[in-house]
């Protein structure tokens, strides 16, 4: 008995200074990233990889055949570089279609004005022309204080922009953003007949961003669009001078009944460890104007080609990669949800989740959640990736895809890139092949290579 103890007290002692080699900065490691890095700022497919996406596929949002000839072409992408397999996993996603081009305008006593609106993604149309007063809300708290009968039969004119002190226009994003998301519901709540938001940016242009919505049970459906940045102020101004102006909106958007979409997967067995995954993925649909090529065609490239480098490499991964391919995040991230599902299902084993869905620009590092110790590991391959100036790794993931994946994998992280340029052009007609950096879209995808790898090796 007192052997036995012995040898556990033994296995013990072994297997806790092998757990803390496995936190520490893995410097035998290096040659294997600076070859991720070399090979894919020489040898990348990316340029071409976009251009198709961008301007031979276009825009993709859910449900139009956009969107699935990307499913397709991906499969064939992914085929093409032989990982152990390739497959299609079926999602049930929502259909919504824009229609005819919005119109809107407002007219005072002496003066009819254009305005630039876009319709959120599921509103419901206008059913011809809606004209209306205007009632104009910066906060919820200014939203609340007003008595019904000022805000019934009247359009809700939502205005409070985009933090402009906010170093980061992600979090000036992410501090805005309820107001494109439950507007319509808070506005309907009042009586209103229509709401419309400032756009979601912090540029001066007339070029408005669209983007989810939602509705609620019990509570009246109405039409939600977004104004350009210029029409918002210009709308705002003659408020001020004119309290009793009449808006007019037309939309002729739909929602259709749902259709049987695909998320695309393909994976790496690991050599070691085949029943443990990492994953890395982005989303294949967009939205219906620009190209989707920041959002999230880079993501698409940038998933292919972790793929093509680990298919350079001399010897599998000692745990099972996943590329995944996302349908419907959007509108709804019923791709996630459903990879998720699965995963539940099947009682797989997740180490972590990586998405790539921050606008392809110059990558910084990551944004991470998950258990603890596994974060304090991931934290120490910083000096790794530091070099190559993306180190960086902060709390808070901002994957959409990989939030349903929060009970089942050990941590969740989201590739973070620049925002600086990404609300320029966001869910926006701007969002097109020649705002992207190719060099910085092939830096991410190295970025995501070489953190999977470690995680692979390493474990957590």
């Amino acid at each position: 008995m007192k052997h036995m103890k012995y040898w556990i007290c033994v296995a013990a002692v072994f297997l806790l200074f092998k757990n803390l080699s496995a936190q520490t900065t893995p410097e035998d490691k290096k040659a294997t990233i600076a070859h991720f890095f070399d090979e894919s700022l020489t040898n990348a497919p990316i340029p071409a990889h976009l251009h198709h996406l961008t301007k031979q596929i276009g825009h993709r949002i859910s449900g139009s055949p956009q969107a699935e000839a990307a499913v397709h072409w991906i499969k064939l992408q992914l085929e093409a570089l032989k990982p152990d397999t390739v497959y299609l996993q079926a999602v049930k996603i929502p259909v919504w279609k824009r229609g005819p081009k919005e119109k809107a305008f407002f007219q005072t006593a002496d003066h009819m004005q254009p305005m630039q609106v876009l319709a959120f993604g599921g509103s419901v149309a206008t059913k011809g022309t809606l004209s209306a007063e205007v009632v104009e809300v910066k906060s919820w708290a200014e939203l609340s204080a007003l008595p019904a009968d000022k805000v019934k039969g009247k359009f809700v004119f939502y205005n409070r922009a985009m933090d402009a002190t906010k170093i980061d226009p992600f979090d000036a994003y992410l501090e805005a953003v309820d107001q494109r998301s439950i507007g319509a519901i808070e506005a309907a709540k009042k009586g209103a007949i229509g709401a419309l938001v400032r756009s979601l940016t912090l540029a001066k242009d007339d070029a408005p961003h669209t983007g989810a919505m939602q509705y609620a049970d019990g509570i009246n459906k109405i039409p939600a669009a977004a104004l350009g940045t210029r029409s918002a102020d210009l709308l705002s101004q003659t408020l001020k001078d004119d309290p009793t102006l009449r808006f007019s909106l037309e939309m002729h958007c739909s929602t259709l009944p749902e259709i049987v979409s695909n998320n695309v997967i393909a994976e790496i067995t690991g050599k070691e460890f085949p029943d443990e995954f990492i994953t890395i993925g982005a989303h294949i649909d967009s939205w219906d104007v620009g190209e989707g090529a920041s959002d999230d065609a880079t993501g698409i490239a940038q998933t292919i080609e972790a793929l093509r480098l680990f298919k350079t490499l001399a010897s599998k991964p000692k745990r099972s990669i996943r590329f995944i391919f996302y349908m419907n995040e959007e509108s709804g991230a019923h791709g996630g949800s459903k990879y998720a599902s699965a995963v539940r299902e099947n009682k797989e084993k997740h180490l972590a989740s990586i998405e790539s869905d921050a606008g392809g620009f110059q990558p910084v590092g990551f944004r991470i959640d998950g258990d603890p110790q596994a974060v304090n590991q991931i934290k120490a391959y910083s000096p790794l990736l530091s070099q190559y100036g993306m180190g960086r790794i902060l709390a808070q993931h901002r994957g959409v895809d990989i939030a349903a994946m929060k009970d089942l994998s050990k941590v969740l992280l989201s590739l973070d890139c620049a925002s600086h340029r990404l609300f320029d052009i966001h869910h926006s007609e701007l969002d097109t092949l020649d705002k992207l950096n190719y060099r910085e879209v092939t830096l991410g995808a190295v970025a995501m290579t070489a953190m999977a790898f470690l995680i692979s090796e390493y474990g957590l």
